[in-house]
Parts: structure tokens; C-alpha cells; sequence
């Protein structure tokens, strides 16, 4: 068995001393290869668990490991060559005066030469379909193409592993989808994938385990047939299952989570 990316011990936080703890607990390994879906509630404490992967949050009790190292004692800019964070609003992230230097400037304190700087620029920029002037400042660009900017910052300096926090906000669907199945497809070469999101059908696709969390806690972790095909548990935690789902369930083929996954055990059926 390969050593985990992230090991998270045993963590609990909470922002100030008066308040309750948001997470409370939370034990997570993250091996190369994975692509993780985390999904739950608003509140659930998603986005806190996150901010612990590349050190931007510290445990208040337990620990976080990152190829190794503890976030506690290590520069958060040392774990972030290996753990790239996106937030959920591109504004928090971006910076620089231009396009190039937007994409650039992580490159350079990573030690990359120009030609190499270069060349994954191209190579981000095309991934996202972003085709601006590199001299235009990116804060005149539309939240969409913001967001594709700060996905391309990201992809740039191919970190071990991504974290992705709502990611696709203003980005359409067919997109969305283009662009995780570059993410996927990065997996096959050794990194991990984090996605936080509500969408069970980005998720479904995607996904090779899903992290259900409620109340800073880890309720379910599992391949996304066990958690997403679980018409009860997702209702009983006010989420609203696929519909191919409840359709499979309905016509007695299982608990499917893809419309290939339910086409194929309809043609079985009618095979019989």
C-alpha cells in the first residue's frame, strides 16, 4: 500500500474559544491516485477540512500530515508546492497586475525556468479555454473567465494534490465537466483530487470515493455507490438523490448513480 498524500489525524477546530468546534475528530488519508468527492450540508464543515490540507487552517487538537510534514510546524508555503488550494471565489486568489504574471509569479518562486514557465502557461490556458491577451489585467475579465484563471494558476504548477472548494461557480455544466476530467486524467498520473461540491452528478462521474460530512464530522466514506446510490441516507441528510437513482430503485435494478450504469442493467434485464 502506497503512503498516504495527506493523513488527517484525529482533528478538531474551532475559529475562536467561545464557539463550538467545526470539526470534530476528522480522521482522512488522501493517497495518490484518488479522486475524493466531500459533500454535505452548508455548515457541514466542508470547506474547514479543506483549509487544513495545505495549512491555511491548524488543528487545535490532532494533526495534519502533508507528504509527512506537519502543517503546524511547517511554512505554508513549502506545503503548497505540493497541495494547490482554489477557492471558491477566484477574487481571493488573484493578485497580479496581468495574465502572465497571474500564472506566472507561483512558477518563478518554485525555481521554473522561462521556457518551462511558458510552456505550462500555454498548456493551462488552452486546458481552460481562456484566450485573452496575456498583458490584460485579469480583473476586467467576466467571474467565469476569473474563475477558469484561477483553475489555470492552479494547473500550472501541478501540485501532488488539488483542492477544488465549489469550484465551477459561474462556469456552465459542459464545461465543468471538461475541465474535472483534466483533473482526472492527472490522477492516472500520480496526483489526488479533492472536490468539494453539492453536485452528486459531477461527483457520480468522477468521483472514485465520496466523503459524506455532517456537523464536523465524517458520517460516511465510500466508493459513490455506497454513498450516493443510498436513497435513504441521503434523504434522511437533506439531499435529494439522482434521479437515475430512485428510477433503478423503483424498477428493481439497483441503486445506480450513472445513466450507463442503469442503461446496462436494463439491457441484462431484457437479455434474460
Amino acid at each position: 500500500m502506497s503512503e498516504p498524500l495527506i493523513s488527517v489525524e484525529n482533528v478538531w477546530f474551532k475559529y475562536t474559544k467561545k464557539q463550538d468546534w467545526v470539526l470534530r475528530g476528522v480522521s482522512l488519508e488522501i493517497k495518490r491516485g484518488e479522486f475524493i468527492g466531500v459533500i454535505g450540508e452548508t455548515g457541514a464543515g466542508k470547506t474547514t477540512l479543506a483549509k487544513h490540507l495545505n495549512g491555511l487552517l491548524k488543528p487545535v487538537k490532532g494533526r495534519v500530515l502533508v507528504l509527512g510534514m506537519d502543517t503546524r510546524r511547517t511554512p505554508t508555503s513549502k506545503i503548497a508546492r505540493h497541495v494547490g488550494y482554489l477557492f471558491q471565489n477566484p477574487d481571493s486568489q488573484i493578485y497580479s497586475a496581468t495574465i502572465r504574471d497571474e500564472l506566472s509569479v507561483g512558477l518563478k518562486k518554485l525555481g521554473f525556468r522561462d521556457a518551462e514557465i511558458e510552456e505550462r502557461i500555454k498548456w493551462a490556458l488552452e486546458v481552460v479555454d481562456l484566450k485573452k491577451p496575456l498583458d490584460m489585467s485579469p480583473h476586467v475579465l467576466s467571474f467565469g473567465e476569473r474563475h477558469r484563471l484561477a483553475i489555470a494558476t492552479l494547473l500550472a504548477i501541478k501540485p501532488d494534490v488539488f483542492v477544488l472548494d465549489e469550484p465551477f461557480a459561474g462556469i456552465d455544466y459542459k464545461r465543468s465537466l471538461q475541465l474535472l476530467q483534466v483533473f482526472k486524467e492527472l490522477t492516472k498520473k500520480g496526483h489526488a483530487v479533492v472536490l468539494i461540491t453539492h453536485d452528486l452528478q459531477l461527483i457520480s462521474e468522477l468521483a472514485t470515493r465520496v466523503v459524506f460530512m455532517k456537523s464536523g464530522v465524517i458520517l460516511r466514506d465510500s466508493k459513490p455507490e455506497d454513498v450516493i446510490g443510498d436513497v435513504e441516507f441521503l434523504e434522511s441528510n437533506n439531499y435529494t438523490p439522482l434521479q437515475v437513482t430512485v428510477i433503478g430503485v423503483k424498477l428493481g435494478l439497483g441503486r445506480p448513480i450513472r445513466v450507463v450504469d442503469l442503461a446496462r442493467e436494463l439491457e441484462k434485464r431484457l437479455q434474460l
